[in-house]
């Protein structure tokens, strides 16, 4: 495992995983919300964000989470593993809320960009049955060996399983 695309709902534990698995794998992690937004929230133009993933996929090893699914294709030609952080709705909308409770709102550094508002709520309540389909088809069509995970305990075990390998 050298290159790993973790992508699935808001609120699923992507950036949580995209840290452990670049502390565990001595790769270097990019989360694509620090990528796409500025400070004030202002998202960067399609044409730009896909040349800084062209470029961030071209690297001998990374971590990059994030779902962007207009762009996601890049990274899946690229990966060697994708990570599906496959959790419940209930469970997303609980991630994103107790997010927004323990780091509250605005950009943390740590791949935690909270802003909550109708729009977030309404992709996370819906992503299940409207983006998940559409994510599972890429990834059936570019990606590599998929790792599934359907809750936080076996995201849990995974991650101490790759860490045990790794030793």
């Amino acid at each position: 495992m050298r290159k790993v695309a973790i992508v699935g709902c808001g609120g699923s534990g992507k950036s949580h995983v995209a840290r452990e698995l670049g502390r565990i794998l001595d790769a270097p992690v990019t989360h694509l919300d620090a990528a796409f937004y500025d400070d004030e929230w202002n998202a960067l133009p399609t044409d730009k964000f896909t040349d800084v993933q062209r470029e961030l996929v071209s690297q001998p090893r990374w971590v990059i989470d994030g779902n962007y699914n207009s762009t996601l294709q890049v990274r899946l030609e690229a990966c060697d593993t994708v990570v599906l952080m496959d959790v419940s709705t209930v469970a997303a909308l609980y991630g994103i809320f107790s997010r927004q409770l323990r780091h509250g709102a605005g950009h943390k550094g740590i791949g935690v960009h909270n802003r909550i508002h109708w729009g977030v709520i309404k992709y996370v309540a819906t992503y299940r049955r409207k983006m998940r389909p559409r994510v599972m088809a890429k990834i059936e069509e570019f990606g590599a060996g998929v790792v599934l995970l359907a809750n936080r305990r076996q995201t849990l075990r995974w991650l101490r399983k790759v860490a045990a390998e790794q030793s």
